[in-house]
């Protein structure tokens, strides 16, 4: 009886979202791997994505010229472009021909009159996605048209960058909702972007779309199966950053996304892990997290996410309320946050906090 009381709550927490379908979580390499593992152009097989480390992967790139690595970019840019322990100039090039490449074929696909009107419309629709991305500026880290879509982009420069900072979203963030004019400190690309504002110019902050997340309110966001599918893709994530020789990051992790972050936790090289608006880590306290990084937490009271039952039975919930005093974790305050989408706004307390987090400078 209790399973059910919990269940039900869970599902009825906040009035007017539905609940949707179960997601099928993206998982492994990217489309192209095969040909990529079959190639022998440098004389030597090319490093596996799903079993040679970041490191390993940084070392094979560093002995190849200039010409094999253009190559490179020009037969297998969606391997390229998400092969982490690449430096991130190649990936950018490697992103950037992939998604010509795909919104070459979406255009095709909008104007095939074999597929219907709807099919042209998703079509044309995921080709002005592309388009938006291949804008002049972007620096996009990784894309991966398969599911919904993912994706991460790069705000500042991480050549030069001496604090990193990556932002986990949670919940219905995809490739379509990565970035938009309406809400837009609720996109991943819309906090990142207002994060690196809020620095010195000396942070890069990365917005990281890189897992399935869930679509509304149901079994996946009272779960953590798509957590735990997408805790090791942010944790070779991290690994990559680290293979570059890129400072330890802050992670920023926003709802869903400090389940994920609390279940890779153990494995991330970072200096600080910070959660907003979360309804839970999947563990009892800050300590149980098994990470020697600094635990920050912050929930507005205007935030909904306060209305869910911080409560654990099976799989379903997860657990703590991260700013309970009791959990362990450092204060973050959120009073001029006025709801669960707005962390990052400018002019808000905790946007000043994270600024200061990011740059490593907060005691």
């Amino acid at each position: 009886m209790a399973g059910l009381v919990l269940a039900s709550t869970l599902m009825t927490a906040t009035t007017g979202w539905a609940s949707t379908g179960q997601q099928t979580p993206v998982t492994g390499p990217p489309p192209g791997v095969a040909a990529w593992r079959t190639d022998t152009s440098t004389g030597r097989d090319l490093p596996d994505p799903a079993r040679t480390t970041p490191r390993e992967v940084g070392h094979f790139l560093a002995d190849l010229t200039e010409r094999q690595l253009a190559d490179l970019v020009e037969r297998h840019p969606l391997v390229l472009g998400n092969l982490d322990g690449a430096p991130a100039p190649l990936r950018y090039a490697a992103n950037a021909r992939a998604l010509a490449d795909a919104r070459a074929g979406e255009r095709k696909r909008a104007a095939d009159r074999r597929l219907s009107g709807e099919e042209r419309d998703r079509a044309a629709e995921r080709a002005e996605r592309y388009r938006g991305l291949l804008e002049q500026g972007r620096q996009i880290l990784a894309f991966d048209p398969r599911g919904r879509g993912q994706v991460a982009e790069v705000f500042g420069d991480l050549g030069s960058a001496r604090h990193v900072a990556v932002v986990v979203p949670g919940s219905d963030i995809d490739l379509g909702t990565f970035d938009r004019s309406g809400n837009p400190y609720g996109t991943p690309a819309g906090m990142a972007r207002s994060l690196a504002k809020a620095t010195d110019g000396r942070t890069a902050v990365i917005a990281w779309v890189g897992y399935t997340t869930p679509v509304g309110i149901g079994p996946d966001a009272a779960t953590g199966r798509l957590a735990e599918a997408g805790a090791p893709r942010l944790k070779r994530f991290v690994e990559g950053l680290d293979a570059t020789g890129l400072p330890r990051p802050s992670l920023f992790c926003h709802s869903y996304g400090s389940v994920v972050c609390g279940l890779a936790a153990p494995d991330l090289r970072m200096s600080d892990l910070v959660v907003l608006g979360s309804p839970g880590m999947r563990v009892a306290d800050a300590a149980s997290l098994g990470t020697s990084a600094r635990v920050w937490a912050a929930r507005s009271s205007g935030d909904w996410i306060g209305k869910v039952p911080h409560l654990r039975l099976f799989e379903l919930g997860h657990g703590t309320d991260p700013t309970a005093p009791g959990f362990g974790a450092r204060h973050v305050p959120a009073q001029r946050v006025s709801g669960h989408s707005d962390y990052f706004a400018p002019g808000t307390d905790a946007l000043a906090v994270f600024a200061s987090i990011a740059e490593g400078r907060a005691a």
